[in-house]
């Protein structure tokens, strides 16, 4: 158990391992700023009346869709860059860098595509929802934040769990399929 805890590596795995959590945070902070600008669009009330709240520090008043973005990198950048690491730890150790490499690009696409299959699904079930929907769990919420429409507001907090849901289980998946090759 402990060498999961405190892993052993080679050193000159290092920092190929540290650059791959970066380009996860920069992969991820990129895709949370699309969408958001995406969710905004759907519900600019979750932005407004939640969302804006939560990251106010990040409001240089340059206008809502800039805040949008930012708010899109700051909530997903370090999903990416633990999930970059994560990769990298798996793939490096016993592997050439460019097979590595190679894995840990393979296994962030696959991570994507879940990660958006998931958003989209959910998206598609969201549209299902009419003005009849029991939105009864949602209610207390809808009602401090005073939220005018509802359906949209919930399609969005959906569609953002989703996300996160869609981005774990892309790096379980992109773990199992995504194989190793040990250097020749």
């Amino acid at each position: 158990m402990l060498r999961y805890l405190i892993p052993k590596f080679d050193r000159a795995d290092l920092l190929p391992m540290l650059q791959a959590a970066a380009i996860g945070a920069v992969i991820a902070g990129s895709y949370g700023i699309l969408h958001d600008q995406i969710t905004y669009s759907i519900s600019p009330e979750y932005f407004t009346r939640f969302k804006f709240d939560q990251f106010a520090y990040a409001n240089f008043g340059v206008g809502d869709r800039v805040f949008v973005a930012a708010i899109g990198f700051l909530a997903t950048w370090w999903v990416g860059m633990f999930a970059g690491w994560f990769l990298a730890r798996y793939y490096f150790p016993g592997c050439s860098h460019e097979t590595a490499w190679r894995n840990v690009f393979r296994a962030i696409g696959c991570m994507f595509l879940v990660t958006f299959l998931f958003g989209a699904a959910v998206y598609g079930y969201g549209l299902s929802l009419g003005p009849g929907t029991d939105l009864s769990t949602w209610q207390p919420m809808l009602h401090s934040l005073r939220v005018e429409d509802g359906t949209a507001f919930v399609r969005v907090g959906m569609i953002h769990n989703a996300g996160y849901l869609g981005a774990l289980v892309g790096l379980v998946l992109a773990i199992l399929l995504v194989r190793r090759s040990p250097v020749a």
